[in-house]
C-alpha cells in the first residue's frame, strides 16, 4: 500500500516537473532565443533544461526525505514514551535509491520541454511582440 502511494506521488511529481519546465520554456522564449543568437547550440539548450529539471527533482526529493525523517523522528519521540524498546531506523540504501530515482525522473521529465526549447526559432523568439 505504501509503495502504491509512493508510486502515485512519483507520477504526480513527474507531471509537476514537466509542467513547471514547460511553463518555464514558454515564459523564457526570448531568453532562450537570445542564448541561441549569441551562440549556444541546440544541445546546450537541451542540457540547460535537463539540468534545471534535475535540480528541481533533487531539491524536491531532498526536501521530501528530510521532512519524512523529521516526522519519523518527532513521531518516534512521542512513541518512545509509551514503548521503551522503540527505535527509529533509517533505511539508508532505500533513501539513496530514491535520490537516484529522483535524478532519473528529472532527466526523463525534461525530454519534452528540452526538445521544445531546442526547436524554438531564434529569430521569432527575440522579436518584440
Amino acid at each position: 500500500m505504501m509503495y502504491g502511494l509512493l508510486g502515485m506521488a512519483v507520477v504526480i511529481a513527474i507531471l509537476g516537473v514537466v509542467n513547471t519546465l514547460a511553463m518555464s520554456v514558454f515564459e523564457r522564449t526570448r531568453e532562450i532565443g537570445m542564448l541561441r543568437a549569441i551562440g549556444l547550440d541546440r544541445s546546450g539548450i537541451r542540457q540547460m533544461v535537463r539540468l534545471e529539471s534535475v535540480v528541481i527533482s533533487l531539491f524536491g526529493a531532498v526536501l521530501g526525505i528530510g521532512t519524512g525523517i523529521f516526522l519519523a523522528w518527532a513521531g518516534g519521540g512521542l512513541t518512545r514514551t509509551s514503548m521503551q524498546e522503540y527505535e527509529t531506523v533509517l533505511p539508508w540504501e532505500r533513501l539513496g535509491t530514491f535520490l537516484v530515482l529522483a535524478l532519473m525522473i528529472g532527466v526523463l521529465a525534461a525530454i519534452w520541454p528540452a526538445r521544445r526549447a531546442a526547436r524554438l526559432n531564434m529569430l521569432q523568439s527575440i522579436q518584440p511582440s
